[in-house]
C-alpha cells in the first residue's frame, strides 16, 4: 500500500477528548519551563510509568532532559486561562501564575491551576518525527483540589458535565 500523500491528523486528534496538563521542569539552573500539552498517557502500574510526547526542541522538553524529571499539572475546569497561556509562547508566563517549587518537586507545580501534580523522573526518550517520546516514573503524586478535570477536543476546551454519586470516584481512589 502506498500513501500519495502524509495525511494531516489533526481532525483524528480533534475527535479524541483528552485531558488538559502543564508539563512543567526546571533547567539545571533552577529556570522553570513550560507547555501546555494533551499527549499524556499511562503506560504501566508497576513500576508507575507515564509518557508525554513534546516537540523536538522545545525549552520544555531540554530542561526536562537535562535535569532528568519534570512534573505534570493537571488542570481543573476552570484553568482554561493557564491552559492557553502555556500553550502560547508567552515568556512571561511564570510570572503570571501561581507556582511552587518544593522538596524534591521536578518542576514546578501550579498551585492554583491544578487539580493534581505528579513529580516525575525520566526514564527512557525515543525521537518519533518531529516529537520526542519521553517515558518517567512517576515519583510522586499530589492531589490539590477536587475539581473536575479541564478537557480539549473538537479544538475547544470544556469540562466533565456528568453529574451522579460516581463523580468522586477518582479522588476516592488516589487519596
Amino acid at each position: 500500500m502506498t500513501v500519495d500523500h502524509i495525511p494531516d491528523i489533526r481532525p483524528l486528534m480533534a475527535g479524541f477528548p483528552t485531558g488538559v496538563t502543564v508539563l512543567t521542569a526546571l533547567t539545571p539552573e533552577g529556570v522553570p519551563r513550560g507547555m501546555t500539552c494533551t499527549s499524556l498517557c499511562s503506560v504501566a502500574l508497576d513500576p508507575p510509568t507515564v509518557l508525554v510526547c513534546l516537540r523536538c526542541g522545545s525549552p520544555t522538553l531540554e530542561a526536562a532532559l537535562a535535569s532528568g524529571g519534570y512534573t505534570v499539572n493537571l488542570l481543573h475546569s476552570e484553568a482554561r486561562s493557564t491552559a492557553e497561556l502555556f500553550a502560547s509562547g508567552a515568556v512571561d508566563r511564570f510570572e503570571r501564575v501561581n507556582w511552587s517549587v518544593e522538596g524534591d518537586a521536578r518542576g514546578p507545580h501550579l498551585v492554583e491551576s491544578a487539580h493534581i501534580v505528579a513529580d516525575c523522573e525520566v526514564a527512557e526518550t525515543r525521537t518519533v518525527g518531529d516529537h520526542c517520546v519521553v517515558f518517567a516514573r512517576v515519583r510522586s503524586i499530589r492531589q490539590l483540589r477536587t475539581r473536575k478535570p479541564l478537557l480539549y477536543g473538537m479544538r475547544r476546551y470544556g469540562d466533565w458535565t456528568e453529574s451522579g454519586e460516581d463523580s468522586n470516584l477518582l479522588y476516592d481512589y488516589i487519596s
